[in-house]
């Protein structure tokens, strides 16, 4: 019959499908092994081991849980950059976070969260466009001229954060703040394997850059 489509055999689509997902599996598993030995040697769970640096950059979190109750995530680090700063490790906190609608606000609570516990206000200052983590990355360098930071969040999100740094030649270590129990961080651990094979995409593919950069911001260390 003329202009009849040749069908394809039910055989060599499942073998094609088959070899397309192992390819996607070893490039998503590739760039986490890349990502976390890439990594290794400038991650701290130590604060007494930890390198001094001037600023910090603390990763946003949300306040509360899906559920209502104390977010884990946003409660370690908190607990983290408090430390880090009580010990001398550091002396300005940028707190990055999403703020991308008015009852969301990742910055504003860890600021108030950090005041609570002695960081001064003056100590503290806030990027309300940290939506993603390549985002509080790049403004850091690029909008509050930071090269030397010392990143806060927990490990697996450390990782990623430090091997973005690194692509911009910035000199950062990073400091592993408690790990929440996997049954509160399941969900958060699977997503982040994805997001690993993302920024490397984003950062070697696409060239992604942040959503907003905007005038340069000076911060004023005491």
């Amino acid at each position: 019959m003329p202009g009849k489509l040749k069908q394809i055999p039910f055989k060599k689509i499942a073998m094609w499908t088959t070899l397309a997902l192992l390819v996607l599996a070893t490039a998503i598993s590739g760039s986490n092994y890349w990502i976390i030995k890439d990594t290794r040697e400038q991650l701290y769970s130590d604060a007494d081991k930890i390198p001094s640096n001037n600023v910090a950059i603390l990763l946003g979190a949300s306040k509360t849980s899906r559920y209502g109750g104390d977010n884990l995530f946003f409660k370690y680090r908190i607990e983290a950059a408090v430390l880090l700063y009580k010990k001398g490790k550091i002396k300005h906190i940028i707190v990055s976070g999403d703020n991308h609608k008015k009852e969301y606000d990742e910055a504003t609570d860890m600021h108030d969260a950090l005041v609570a516990q002695g960081v001064p206000d003056s100590c503290i200052t806030l990027d309300y466009a940290g939506f993603r983590t390549l985002d509080s990355m790049v403004r850091c360098l690029k909008v509050f001229g930071i090269k030397d930071v010392t990143v806060i969040s927990q490990e697996f999100h450390n990782q990623r954060a430090v091997f973005i740094a690194n692509y911009y030649d910035m000199k950062v270590v990073a400091f592993n703040a408690k790990d929440v129990p996997d049954q509160f961080s399941i969900k958060t651990r699977i997503r982040e394997y994805f997001a690993k094979f993302k920024a490397v995409l984003d950062l070697y593919i696409f060239h992604i850059n942040p959503k907003f950069l905007g005038e340069k911001i000076t911060i004023k260390v005491n």
